[in-house]
């Protein structure tokens, strides 16, 4: 069995909604076992026992949350050399922009030598004052179906030997 790992931070729930989604969907896929951890509690041994790699994250001040990025730090260089060639997404829960976490994602996973198997989802809220930006999230379902899709899509192609 092919394992996929869901990595994700959320403040306010966006994130782990769309993680969540993204789980549902790799979950219809026979022969994938899909976790999902906060990052927090994801460490280099969860990486390394896994064959494909979802992380969803909010942006912050348009970056990764940090929490995310302490992920990377604690398992970047225990992994470095180990996980070469696996695929990886990204979800990104933004307010208007989203771009420079994705882009800091993908800095990181092209340094562990990770494979971008499909461009990043950003999901844009809208959010712009600070009390709409630390508001509980509720993700409309056509953004959630679109993270479904990704874990879905992540899952198949490990399921069948394409990533």
């Amino acid at each position: 069995m092919k394992k996929l790992l869901i990595v994700f931070h959320s403040m306010t729930g966006a994130a782990e909604q769309l993680a969540g989604a993204a789980a549902e969907g790799a979950h219809e896929e026979a022969g994938v076992d899909a976790q999902i951890l906060r990052a927090a509690d994801a460490g280099a041994k969860d990486v390394l026992s896994a064959e494909g790699y979802l992380f969803a994250t909010p942006e912050n001040l348009a970056t990764m949350a940090g929490l995310m990025k302490d992920f990377f730090d604690r398992v970047y260089y225990p992994v470095l050399e180990r996980i070469n060639g696996r695929p990886y997404a990204a979800i990104i829960a933004a307010g208007t922009d989203g771009a420079g976490a994705a882009r800091q994602i993908q800095r990181i996973a092209t340094g562990l030598r990770l494979r971008e198997v499909a461009p990043p989802l950003i999901i844009r809220n809208g959010a712009q004052t600070p009390e709409a930006i630390l508001a509980p999230k509720i993700v409309p379902m056509p953004d959630l179906s679109l993270a479904r899709e990704i874990g879905a899509a992540l899952a198949a192609g490990l399921a069948s030997g394409i990533f």
